[in-house]
């Protein structure tokens, strides 16, 4: 395995190391065009599939984003003790190969099991990225680094909607009259077109040098001798049915619990069927559901400190559900803005591609950036600084989104649309570096993991769907998008009880760890 060799900290990054940044950028600029994209061809499958909203809200969101976030704590896992470019060149196989068979899905089952497909392979990206940047990169260009990377999340997302508008309109118009290639439509084409460059990449990816991982720390780790033994072990935390097999090595009364939980979120996920008729949604989510209640039960049991630290602070647990019921709001915009363009506007898909798309990309990179910089700088003259900038976020944002939502207006609608994604998006710097102030540094992976399947769950996996829901259930895509507003006093509320709480918690840190067992 040819690897680097260790460097002194204080040496500059080498120019291979900013050519190894510019591929990641590359990687995760098509990772957001491919779980995109579907937003903008959602009027196209709505049409030739015969689904409706709340069916397109589980594809772009439940679909993906719970297979997304709970396979991204086994393969976090693989990251960390195998050669992290093999894996993301895997990785990226296998999401773009599942973007072009999305293209030839014919109903919505086929659709869905490709959208799960793309959220496995999807979630290899960002743990292999960000180590492989904190070893590419001395610390003081780090930061640097991670926000050039960062930027391909909004250059992606922009990109996915004028992209998928070109192609569908492209196509449309040379088979209007003659028949189509294998009978496909546009929409479907698009995913053929954005999925196939990703295997080509995924070579590229694959040429890449792999880094000695912490050259630049001093802290050189040695080689994990069975890293899919590892993988398989974390892989039995979150993945049904073999998390009952990781609870009964830690006793039967684990087991037993383990097998009453999933009874109670059976009944639970049986009863919101019966209530929506949404077998898929409330499927997936039951497994999601459950596998986070494996996978903090087994914490609870491997790390009792890094539980108590995460699931037993209420600071932490109010900031994910702030931020998550903020996302809620923002991912549903996502999933239906082009579509409520094209619907109640009767706006073209290219239009609405470039506008939104375009708008989507500037703003979350203003809002992410400043977001940060003012949550840092309100949090030298008070501890709870940064939760000021998150509920500054949550309470801005509704003015745009209001209007946005309600105007009749085209042109008030695309004006709007860039300063609301700039106000939300501003929550997220300042929310994720909250919470890993709240736990050691042994844990910061874990205490994100916890974060971001919290805030998938709550915002991703509920968010879209839900506005699709109503929508469907009210025959108007304004009125499922503003009853999102419904969420927003619990979420207000949740970070004012952060305000309130983060202080002491962060002062009591280490009391607390040493409490449940630390030994620091």
């Amino acid at each position: 395995m040819n690897q680097a060799p260790v460097v002194d900290d204080q040496s500059k990054a080498s120019p291979y190391a900013w050519y190894v940044l510019f591929l990641l950028v590359l990687v995760y600029v098509l990772n957001f065009v491919d779980r995109s994209i579907i937003t903008i061809l959602a009027p196209d499958i709505k049409r030739d599939l015969g689904i409706a909203d709340d069916d397109i809200g589980f594809l772009y969101g439940t679909a993906f984003g719970v297979f997304y976030a709970l396979f991204g704590i086994p393969l976090g896992k693989l990251a960390d003790s195998w050669r992290r470019v093999s894996l993301l060149s895997l990785g990226l196989s296998l999401w773009s190969a599942m973007t072009m068979v999305s293209g030839f899905a014919g109903n919505f089952a086929q659709l869905a099991l490709a959208r799960i497909g793309v959220g496995v392979g999807e979630a290899t990206a960002g743990p292999c990225a960000y180590s492989l940047i904190t070893d590419w990169f001395p610390k003081r260009n780090r930061a640097t680094a991670i926000a050039i990377y960062t930027s391909g999340l909004y250059l992606g997302g922009g990109l996915s909607l004028y992209i998928g508008a070109l192609v569908v309109k492209a196509w449309d118009a040379r088979y209007a009259i003659e028949a189509a290639p294998l009978g496909l439509a546009g929409w479907q084409a698009a995913f053929l077109a954005v999925g196939f460059p990703g295997l080509l990449l995924a070579l590229w990816v694959a040429t890449l040098r792999e880094p000695l991982r912490g050259q630049f720390d001093g802290l050189a780790s040695p080689v994990e001798p069975h890293p899919f033994r590892v993988f398989f072990n974390e892989l039995c935390m979150v993945l049904p049915p073999l998390t009952l097999w990781s609870a009964y090595r830690q006793g039967r009364s684990s087991a037993v619990r383990n097998l009453l939980a999933a009874a109670v979120i059976v009944l639970v996920a049986w009863a919101l069927i019966a209530a929506t008729g949404s077998y898929s949604q409330w499927i997936v989510m039951g497994i999601g559901v459950y596998a986070v209640y494996s996978w903090a039960t087994t914490l609870k049991h491997r790390d009792p400190v890094a539980f108590e630290l995460i699931w037993g602070t209420p600071a932490f647990l109010c900031i994910v559900i702030g931020y998550g019921l903020i996302s809620f709001n923002g991912y549903a915009v996502g999933a239906f803005a082009p579509t409520y363009a094209v619907e109640h506007f009767k706006a073209t898909q290219e239009s609405a591609g470039f506008i939104i798309g375009g708008s989507a990309a500037l703003g979350g990179v203003v809002g992410v950036i400043g977001g940060g910089l003012i949550a840092d700088r309100l949090r030298k003259f008070n501890p709870a600084g940064r939760v000021i900038t998150i509920l500054a976020s949550a309470i801005l944002s509704l003015i745009p989104f209001v209007v946005v939502v309600t105007t009749d207006s085209l042109t008030v609608f695309y004006a709007l649309f860039l300063p609301m994604t700039i106000l939300s998006s501003a929550a997220l710097a300042p929310a994720g570096a909250s919470i890993v102030d709240l736990v050691l540094p042994r844990m910061r992976g874990t205490a994100t993991a916890a974060f971001f399947i919290g805030t998938t769950l709550i915002g991703l996996a509920l968010g879209p769907y839900t506005a699709g829901l109503i929508s469907r259930l009210t025959g108007s895509l304004g009125t499922g998008l503003l009853s999102m507003l419904a969420v927003a006093p619990i979420s207000l509320g949740a970070l004012i009880a952060a305000y309130y709480l983060l202080p002491k918690a962060e002062a009591t840190l280490l009391d607390r760890a040493r409490a449940a067992g630390e030994k620091v």
